[in-house]
This record gives structure tokens, sequence and C-alpha cells, in this order.
């Protein structure tokens, strides 16, 4: 191709209504924090629910779980791209909180009509013989189960970017408001989870599946009626159609331009802020350059009529964000597996030990240990907002005290220490129990205090960082991709729970998953998934060295 000289096209974002900020977050947080209540109060006892009235095995049990954990954080995904590219944020969040609804009520009526579960055991359900469960009572669950993936995938993508949308990152109070949300949001819905892991397992457990499931659902229902009392207070932003066709634009034009010469004025720019401060338009970052080339706009251009053969800016910046956060996004899910064990193993392990709480005759659900976590999150993220965070700021002259990959970071040196330590207490409680003493269950409270940091440092992190260094436009799938993360990260806890299942079964050995976790060795397997998270860490620290923040000036 010759040599053309061209010029630089770009384009720009305006906001019609001034936001209102907090004013409209009571509406939208409490659709999200009982969507929560729901699907966290389920997942938390779904394996005692399996294991009593379904009568899977332990491994059985926990690969639906998982698998169907996976299903419902891949779905987010999908629910941002329709989002984003057609519906908008809040007409997917009312669909998916009909579709959520619904889920909760199917469920409801597989614990209310006998014949849609398998009959009771007629002696002990783990040792004794049970009729299984049929194919047709386990589709009915599974619909159940498929509605609340649907509901997850509309709620979960865009709750927090619909928020995010409220506040006026062009001011201060709007960035602080911003910045400040993710900890609010996070503690909002931890303290309704407590109350799920509380009063819902209590009522599951010990007076009526029915009852505990209905709960959720009424609460669901107002939840949606909320949603739409609020929405005199919300901005809506339009979708702005395919968020795709931008990427593949840029890709397109920047590989049939390859050989052209840039002009100077592209050759020669020196990185600046994301937006420049004279306007609200966008500069080329020296990064990943081999993208620039797609601005050229060629003299021939309008007379061949090739929309694909130039893109804007804004476009090829775009394009740019999603390339560096990539890296980061694959460090993340390994990290996500310590958080998969405390759904289904942990629970194995409480079944196996001394539920009374201390003093009392009072039986704690079994699920219910992981209410130390949320306990951990609901004191510590509001200390740190209302007390730590300015002196830490302070002395890092960092806003919000910390950077979010340093949070995210801080994070997973809690996920190993997790891990290493919950082998730690599973090898002794094992030995203990097979020389007849039974331990309280609160020897399981310090592993639960350290996941607990994890989720306040890096599922927080994660959840700003995502939500942060994507385009605006592309908020609903940037926020998705925690999800999707930790779907990947079900997924793959699922396989490696199958593969160390059969692996160590072998030559008639016992399996360290046994469906006995006294004659097993889950020790072991914690001891493995902490290996994998070590591993992960010095990945993710190698990305988060390299990794640059939009509308940040890059270091010389």
């Amino acid at each position: 191709m010759g040599e053309e000289e061209g010029t630089i096209s770009s384009d720009s974002t305006t906001r019609h209504r001034k936001p209102l900020g907090w004013k409209a977050m009571p509406y939208i947080l409490a659709n999200e924090t009982l969507e929560r209540l729901a699907s966290y109060g389920l997942t938390s006892n779904f394996m005692v629910y399996m294991v009593r009235e379904y009568h899977m095995d332990q491994v059985q049990a926990a690969t639906l779980i998982n698998s169907w954990s996976a299903l419902t954080d891949f779905t987010p995904i999908i629910g941002a791209f329709i989002s984003d590219s057609y519906t908008g944020k809040f007409r997917t969040i009312v669909f998916g909180s009909i579709s959520e609804l619904l889920g909760m009520l199917m469920l409801t009526i597989t614990s209310l009509i006998p014949n849609l579960r398998p009959p009771p055991c007629t002696s002990d359900h783990i040792t004794g013989k049970c009729i299984p469960y049929s194919d047709s009572q386990l589709y009915v669950l599974l619909s159940g189960l498929f509605l609340l993936s649907v509901g997850a995938g509309g709620i979960r993508s865009c709750s927090v970017p619909f928020s995010l949308d409220q506040f006026d990152d062009s001011t201060e109070e709007g960035r602080e408001g911003s910045r400040s949300f993710f900890s609010w949001y996070y503690t909002t819905h931890t303290i309704v989870q407590l109350v799920s892991m509380t009063l819902v397992l209590y009522v599951q457990n010990n007076i009526s599946w029915a009852i505990g499931f209905a709960i959720p659902s009424v609460l669901n229902l107002f939840a949606l009626f909320l949603l739409f009392v609020g929405t005199r207070f919300y901005v809506f932003l339009k979708p702005q159609g395919s968020v795709f066709s931008g990427i593949f634009k840029v890709l397109v034009a920047a590989y049939k331009k390859r050989s052209v010469q840039s002009p100077s004025e592209i050759d020669y720019y020196r990185p600046l802020l994301e937006t420049n401060s004279q306007s609200n338009e966008p500069v080329l970052t020296d990064q990943f350059r081999f993208l620039n080339k797609a601005v050229i706009v060629m003299d021939n251009d309008e007379a061949r009529n090739e929309e694909w053969r130039s893109s804007t800016v804004r476009q090829i910046e775009d394009i740019k964000s999603i390339i560096r956060i990539t890296p980061i996004f694959a460090s993340s899910f390994l990290g996500f597996l310590a958080l998969n064990q405390q759904q289904t193993f942990t629970v194995s392990q409480a079944l196996k030990m001394d539920l009374r709480f201390p003093g009392t005759s009072y039986l704690i659900p079994p699920a219910s240990i992981t209410v130390i976590s949320l306990l951990t999150i609901g004191i510590w993220l509001p200390f740190y907002e209302t007390v730590l965070v300015r002196p830490i700021e302070h002395i890092t002259k960092q806003e919000g005290g910390l950077s979010l990959l340093q949070k995210v970071g801080i994070g997973n040196f809690f996920c190993i220490s997790t891990m290493f330590l919950s082998g730690i207490v599973e090898g002794n409680r094992r030995d203990l129990s097979l020389t007849g003493v039974n331990i309280s269950v609160f020897w399981l409270a310090p592993q639960q205090v350290l996941m607990g940091f994890y989720q306040v440092f890096t599922i927080v992190g994660l959840t700003e960082f995502f939500n942060k260094q994507v385009p605006i436009n592309m908020r609903s799938i940037g926020n998705s991709l925690l999800y999707l993360g930790m779907s990947l990260a079900s997924y793959l806890s699922s396989a490696i729970v199958t593969i160390v299942h059969s692996v160590t079964a072998r030559g008639g050995r016992q399996s360290w998953l046994s469906d006995d976790i006294d004659s097993g060795k889950l020790d072991y397997f914690y001891y493995f998934i902490a290996a994998l998270s070590t591993l992960n860490i010095i990945f993710f620290l190698w990305c988060a060295r390299r990794y640059r923040y939009r509308n940040m000036i890059p270091e010389q």
C-alpha cells in the first residue's frame, strides 16, 4: 500500500440529566441485596437440602452445586451484553427480578409437594438404603435453579453499573460517592446475608424447608416493588448498540492500515490523561500502538464508503482498556477456588462437629458457620470507610487509601492463608474424631475470619476494578467479569473435585474426598488448593506490576 497521511476522528458522550447520587441508592440496593438473600441463602444450605431431601452423596451434591453456581455466575455476562447493547440496565434488572422470583417459587413448590422429592429414608439417611430421586423430580429442581440463574444474570450484571450511573464522576462529590459506594454496597448485602444465614437457615433446618424458601420469595417480590418506586430518582443511559461492533471495527481498520505511514501527530505524542482536561475527548496513548493506525482517515475512505476502514479515538482506547484488564481477569478466577469450598466441604466438616452453641443446647445449622465471614465483612468495611481510609490516604497519597490492585493482592494473601489454616484444622479435627472426640464447630472460626478478609479486599477490589477500568458504555460487561471469573472457578472447582476424587481412589485406596470425611484426606485437598492459589498470586503480581490504569498519567 502507498504511504498516505490522514486525520484523527473522535467522538464524545454527554449526560442529559443530573444524577442524584445517593438519593437513588436505597431502591437499587434493596433489589440487589434481597436477590443476594435468596441466592446466597439457598447456595449456602443447598448441600444439606441435596443430601437430606434428595439423598445425594457428598461428591454428587458438591458437583451439582458447583455446576449451578458456575451457570449462575456465567449468566451475568449474557445479561450484560443484552443490557449494554439493546435493552438498557433498568429493563434487564426488572426481567431478572421476575425470573428470580419464579425460580424461588418453583423451589418452594418442590419443598411443599412430597411427590416432587424422593420419599424419606426408612433408616439413617447416610448408612441406610434410600430411594433415589427420579428424573422428573430432578428436572423440576433443575428448572427452578435455571430460573434463578437467569434472574441472577439480569440483576447482578446491571445493579452495580446502574448504581454508578447515578453518580456524576465529573464532580469531586460524585467521584467520592462512587468510590465509597462499593464498600457500602458490599456491607449492605452482607448484613442481609447475615439474616439469611441465621434466620432463614434456622427455619429451613428446624421448622420447614417450604417456609425457608418462601421467605426469600416474598422478599424478592418486595424488592421488585421498591425498584419501581424509585424510578423517579434514576438516570437512564440509553444502550448504544452492539458493544462489540466497535471492537471488531478497530481490529479490522488497524489490520487494513497496518502498512500506512501514520501522521506525525500520532507517531510523536506524549502519553496524556485518558480524558483531556480541556475537553471530554480521549487521546491516544502509547500502549498497544499497533491499534493506533485504526484512527487514520484515508482520503479515499469516503469515496469507497467503507465504514469499517477507520475508527474513533474513543473506540481505540476502549479496546485497549479491555486488553489491559484481560490478564487481571485471568488471574482472578483461580483465587475464587478457596471461596467455592465454603459452600461444600466446609459444610461437610460442620456436619461432623459439635454444633452446640457454647454453654447452651442450641444447635447451629451447619451452613451457618460461614456467618463468621459475613460478620468480619460487616464489621471491617464500615470501620475502614469511617475510621481508617483518611489516615491511610494521608500516608499513601492514594485516593481510597489503597489502589484497586493493591486491595486485590492483599486479599489473595488472605486466600492462601485461609486454605493452609483450613488444612491444619481439618487434620486435627479428623485425628481427634477418630479417637472419639467431637470438637466444636467453632474451630472453623479462624479460617472463616480469614475468608471474610479475602472477600473484603479481593471481591470488593475486583468489583470496583472491573466497573471503573472499562468504558462507561461497557460497565455491565465489566461488572459481569467478576461473575464470569466465579463461574470459571466453579467449573474448575467441580473438575478438580472429580479428578482428585478419582485419582486418589485408584488401586482400591480411600479417596481424599470420601463421603465419610473421617476416613478421607480433606486436609490434603485444602493444601492442594493453597498450592494452586500460591502459583496464582505470583502470576497476579506479575500482571499488576505491568498494569496501566485508565485516567492516570503513565509513569515516565
